[in-house]
């Protein structure tokens, strides 16, 4: 009898080599992949404000499905040399998850470039920037809406960084037009489209994707642009109007969008979300300083508000 339970007790010891107890004492999730996820998060914000600001200066001279348009054709150069070949080789995969793909295009590259653009000919960059803070709500929603606990500190700072844009939008300086309803459109576009990418098949390559979505959002543009051509004429190309389209182009569109759609995958759309509500800082600021749009002392506390609850609702694991 006792060597049975001797024998029993050590089968149920080696049963549950996964309870024993690590070096560290805690089974903690590694930080190195969410430091990673926040800073291209933040990256992806700095580079998104200034192609608000770049939409505001474009839109008395270009055209916006004609900005749109260029934009993505000058993304797909740059980033053809690296993911056209990952896309080939991934062909069937894509066609398997075509639906995706296409939906994944239509949200994040035809639709939402295009109405933040026809947004600048009327609004302020400023506005833009603080109407867009209002995706990460919608980001958050999503991802609850697909059973994952967003946790009390990242909901808290979420509340608090959006309390900060609702007073920024409210207070002093701040007059909505009939173009901030186009933002509103393009917030929500954009808030799809990031909780969407939750959802990426499983083994499609990132800058195979990245490729894939731009090639096929520039697709889906050909008619307008057709239009806008026939319609409204063609721009005039100076340096006023190529070096903005070379920056969204480049910048806006093939680093942005690689560093968003990582930072997604590797910390989730909500935490991401609490990141991009630094954007109507960075917004306004750049819009201060290269369009002399102003900015007061009220501007200046939301401000705060909304980097507080950046901190709180990026940095909860939970």
């Amino acid at each position: 009898m006792a060597t049975a339970a001797r024998h029993t007790t050590a089968r149920r010891t080696t049963a549950h080599p996964a309870e024993a107890p690590t070096p560290t004492g805690d089974p903690a999730r590694p930080t190195a992949p969410v430091a990673l996820g926040l800073a291209l998060a933040v990256l992806a914000t700095l580079v998104w404000s200034g192609s608000f600001v770049t939409s505001r200066a474009l839109g008395d001279s270009v055209p916006p499905v004609q900005h749109a348009f260029w934009r993505w054709v000058v993304a797909l150069a740059v980033v053809a040399p690296f993911g056209a070949r990952r896309a080939w080789r991934q062909r069937a995969l894509i066609r398997r998850h075509l639906g995706f793909v296409v939906l994944a295009s239509l949200l994040g590259v035809t639709v939402y470039n295009t109405l933040v653009n026809q947004a600048g000919v009327t609004t302020p960059a400023a506005n833009m920037g603080m109407i867009m803070a209002a995706s990460p709500v919608l980001m958050a929603l999503c991802e609850r809406a697909g059973g994952v606990r967003l946790g009390v500190r990242r909901v808290a700072g979420l509340g608090v960084a959006c309390a900060g844009v609702l007073l920024l939008v409210g207070g002093d300086g701040a007059a909505f037009s009939a173009g901030d309803l186009w933002m509103i459109a393009a917030a929500c576009c954009f808030g799809s489209y990031s909780a969407l990418l939750r959802r990426r098949p499983e083994g499609l390559d990132g800058v195979g994707f990245l490729f894939t979505t731009f090639l096929a959002g520039t697709v889906l543009l050909l008619p307008a642009h057709g239009v806008s051509l026939a319609v409204q004429g063609g721009f005039h190309p100076t340096p006023g109007t190529v070096w903005p389209l070379l920056y969204v182009g480049v910048a806006s569109s093939a680093v942005a969008f690689f560093a968003w759609n990582k930072a997604v995958s590797l910390i989730g759309p909500s935490r991401a979300g609490a990141v991009y509500y630094l954007q109507p800082v960075c917004v306004a600021l750049l819009s201060w300083t290269l369009l002399a749009e102003p900015t007061g002392w009220a501007q200046a506390g939301c401000m705060a508000l909304i980097l507080g609850g950046v901190v709180l609702g990026a940095g909860a694991r939970r």
